[in-house]
């Protein structure tokens, strides 16, 4: 084997003041607002780091108080609520790693990912939406400040709800609008609606796999030929708490785990698997804890914490870049719709809607910037109106696409064997032991470095 120096990818401009992973966590609030916040925890600051049962560690600054059991109520089948679903909300952890611009881009981000989604409603019941629609209600901080911590060569396979994902990777609010409506000028051409479209030559997305947990196979190999061709870099993708419990799931990372391949898996645990809550879907209280089994770090942290999402992602992709494998982070935190538009969620009791409904990762994030001294209310206000007329704007961009002519139905949908696929980035730098070998000897195992 070629014995060339794997690289790692060079630093996006978003991320180009973050320093290299070097110093242990630390958790001194730096303006004298979250100061004062951070002593009702403790006199020193934010509480240290935790860590749960086996190990692993968490990061938030609150445990969920309560859980779902099911009961029988007169012949009729309820979830109760047991335990206490009024505690208060605590202050997000301050960020190792983004500056005072990068936390105020991410808040950007994460607002055009809610109006996006408030205009695909709209769209929805003006009947302008082909087949169903997938909201990310209250995942807004997950999918962004997770994508927002990749290079620009790293990859990235998105779940169907992690269409702000999407936007932080390039895409524009306008390319989903369009490819739910089924447009010509969608990134699908109008061959496929919902979120299923990607970009594999310059934004480097898988498409969204309904197989749920099939991409993570996909992205392994990506970060394979990667390493093939002489580089490292960090392959994000996703998974709920359900899809987390599929075979592909185990089979794609436990690959990525024993090839030490950069696969960052972030695990959405939005404690329903559609209607069931996960109390009665798997017997772990951590699904971090299955890290344990696949050999990789685990990390648990508090969905809802643009700054947590963040720092524990950003930490995983320096560990990509390094050559040190896989990654798996659990996030916490509820999804504030139902699996779909026709799903109202009304099997979610109230007091938990309530409870996640305080924590909104948006209102999170403003207290946050606030609190700091770094943006005004008046700023915040005219940020907000700032993206509504651009949401505007994509909105009417998205309205006014043709639809796609049915000549060209085919066109783009079947890949032509004759195409030459060059390699991304390098020559791919194999050799085997013994370069005489039979073809009968080929299927000697090896590990592909």
């Amino acid at each position: 084997m070629s014995t060339k120096k794997i690289e790692a990818p060079a630093p996006s401009a978003k991320a180009a003041n973050q320093p290299e992973m070097k110093t242990p966590h630390t958790n001194g609030a730096t303006s004298a607002s979250a100061s004062k916040v951070a002593a009702t925890h403790n006199g020193n600051g934010l509480p240290p780091v935790g860590k749960n049962p086996h190990g692993i560690p968490d990061w938030r600054l609150e445990q969920i108080p309560f859980h779902i059991e099911n009961e029988w109520v007169d012949g009729e089948y309820r979830y109760k609520i047991v335990g206490d679903t009024t505690a208060p909300v605590p202050p997000m952890r301050p960020s190792k790693y983004l500056t005072k611009e990068q936390s105020i881009e991410i808040y950007r981000y994460m607002l055009i990912n809610r109006q996006m989604e408030a205009s695909l409603e709209r769209l929805y019941k003006q009947s302008k939406v082909i087949g169903s629609l997938y909201m990310s209600l209250g995942q807004e901080a997950c999918s962004i400040a997770s994508a927002y911590a990749l290079s620009q060569d790293d990859w990235m396979a998105p779940m169907i709800r992690n269409q702000g994902s999407m936007i932080v990777k390039g895409y524009r609010p306008r390319d989903t609008m369009m490819q739910y409506m089924g447009s010509a000028d969608s990134p699908a051409r109008g061959r496929d609606s919902g979120s299923h479209y990607g970009d594999i030559k310059k934004l480097n997305v898988i498409a969204p796999i309904s197989h749920l947990g099939d991409s993570i196979s996909v992205v392994a190999g990506v970060a394979l030929g990667a390493r093939l061709q002489g580089k490292n870099i960090a392959c994000l993708a996703y998974i709920g708490d359900g899809g987390q419990s599929t075979g592909p799931t185990y089979e794609g990372f436990n690959f990525a785990a024993v090839q030490k391949l950069g696969v960052v898996l972030m695990v959405e645990h939005n404690l329903w698997a559609y209607s069931t809550p996960v109390e009665l879907q798997f017997a772990c209280k951590d699904l971090a804890d299955r890290s344990i089994g696949y050999g990789v770090p685990g990390v648990i942290v508090d969905g809802t914490d643009a700054n947590q999402i963040y720092d524990a992602t950003y930490e995983a992709v320096q560990r990509a870049y390094r050559g040190e494998g896989a990654s798996l982070i659990e996030a916490k935190f509820m999804r504030m719709k139902g699996h779909a538009m026709h799903d109202a969620a009304s099997y979610v009791p109230t007091p938990v809607k309530e409870y996640w409904k305080r924590r909104d990762p948006l209102l999170r994030m403003e207290t946050y910037l606030i609190d700091r001294g770094w943006l005004t209310q008046a700023q915040l206000t005219a940020m907000q109106k700032e993206v509504e007329a651009y949401m505007d704007e994509e909105r009417t961009v998205a309205e006014n696409a043709p639809m796609p002519d049915a000549s060209e139905a085919s066109e783009g949908v079947y890949c032509d064997n004759a195409v030459e696929i060059a390699p991304k980035y390098g020559p791919v730098n194999v050799k085997t032991s013994n370069e005489k070998r039979k073809m009968s000897a080929s299927s000697t195992p090896g590990h592909y470095k």
